[in-house]
C-alpha cells in the first residue's frame, strides 16, 4: 500500500512538473512583442510596409519621439488615428515610437514606392508599361476620359482639371463647398453612360456643412454638365448624414450598371461599430439611386 501511494505521489509531481513547464513556454496573449512585429500587425496597413507613407508626412521628420508616443498612445481620431493605449504597453509604445523614427531616412524619396520599372512589365493577365501622363498634381483622385480623348482629374484638395494636349488646365470654377480635410476632400468621378446625350459628370465629394459652427461634413454625390472652363447645370443628388468632424472613410467610388442605377459607397466615417450597424443614417453602406437622384 505505502508502495502504491509513493508511486502515486511521484506521478503526481511529474505531472505537474510537465504542465509547469509546458505553461512557462506557451505564448500569452498579453506577451510582449519586438516593435518591427507590431509595426507589421498594427501600422503597415496604413502607414505601408516599409513606412513609405511617411514621406508626405513632413511633421513626423519635425516631431520628436515623444510626441510619435502621444499620438500613438492617444491616437489623432479626427484624421482616422486610432488610439493604442489598451492595445500596447508603455514599453510596447516606446519602442514602436522609436521604431518609426529611425526608420524614416533623410531622404524622404527613398520611401516612395518604386514604380518606375523600365521596359514591360507583367502580371497574370496583362503585360504593360510604366509611364508618367501628367506631374504637379496633389493626391489625384478620379480619373475620367471624355469623348473628345481629355483627361478629367480630381483631386483631393478640392480642384478639378482637365488634361488635354499636354497641359493640365486651370482649376475649374463651379464646385460646391467641399472639406478638403484628413481623407476627405474631392473624390471620384464618372461619365453617365449615355454622356455622349446628355453631357452629364458626376461628382462625389466630402460636403462641407455650412450650417455648423464646427467644420463638419458627410459624403455627397452631385452630376454637373462641363462648358469651357465651368460646371454647369449643377444637380446635388445625395448628401449623407449625419455629418461629422472626423477626416476619415469618406467613401465614395461611383458606378452605374448599365439599367439607370447608380451605385456608390459611403464609408463609415470612422465609426464602424456603429453607423453600418444601423439604418437610421447614410454611413457605412452601399447605395443605389436612379441617374436623377431619385431613390428606387
Amino acid at each position: 500500500m505505502k508502495n502504491r501511494n509513493l508511486f502515486l505521489l511521484l506521478g503526481l509531481v511529474l505531472i505537474i512538473i510537465q504542465v509547469a513547464h509546458s505553461c512557462k513556454n506557451m505564448p500569452r496573449a498579453t506577451q510582449a512583442r519586438d516593435a518591427a512585429t507590431n509595426y507589421r500587425m498594427f501600422c503597415a496597413g496604413c502607414h505601408g510596409d516599409n513606412l513609405e507613407k511617411f514621406a508626405a508626412k513632413q511633421w513626423m521628420e519635425e516631431a520628436g519621439t515623444a510626441s510619435v508616443e502621444r499620438s500613438i498612445r492617444n491616437g489623432i481620431l479626427d484624421i482616422g488615428m486610432p488610439a493604442f493605449a489598451k492595445t500596447f504597453s508603455d514599453r510596447e509604445i516606446k519602442e514602436l515610437a522609436g521604431y518609426v523614427k529611425k526608420g524614416i531616412p533623410a531622404d524622404r524619396a527613398l520611401l516612395k514606392p518604386a514604380v518606375t520599372a523600365e521596359g514591360i512589365v507583367k502580371s497574370e493577365e496583362y503585360n504593360f508599361v510604366i509611364d508618367t501622363v501628367v506631374t504637379g498634381l496633389e493626391v489625384p483622385w478620379g480619373l475620367a476620359f471624355l469623348p473628345n480623348g481629355d483627361l478629367l482629374i480630381s483631386e483631393r484638395k478640392g480642384t478639378l482639371h482637365t488634361f488635354s494636349n499636354g497641359r493640365l488646365s486651370a482649376p475649374i470654377e463651379g464646385l460646391p463647398p467641399i472639406m478638403a480635410f484628413g481623407q476627405g476632400g474631392l473624390l471620384d468621378l464618372s461619365l453617365h453612360p449615355d454622356y455622349d446625350k446628355n453631357s452629364w459628370i458626376y461628382i462625389s465629394y466630402s460636403a462641407l456643412d455650412t450650417t455648423s459652427e464646427k467644420r463638419t461634413g458627410s459624403t455627397g454625390v452631385m452630376r454637373a454638365r462641363l462648358s469651357e472652363n465651368k460646371l454647369t447645370d449643377q444637380e446635388i443628388l445625395f448628401i449623407g448624414s449625419p455629418a461629422t468632424d472626423r477626416g476619415h472613410h469618406w467613401g465614395c467610388k461611383l458606378a452605374f450598371d448599365g439599367k439607370g442605377y447608380l451605385f456608390f459607397g459611403v464609408g463609415e466615417r470612422g465609426q464602424h461599430f456603429d453607423f453600418p450597424q444601423r439604418l437610421d443614417n447614410t454611413n457605412g453602406k452601399i447605395h443605389r439611386i436612379h441617374d436623377d437622384g431619385r431613390i428606387p
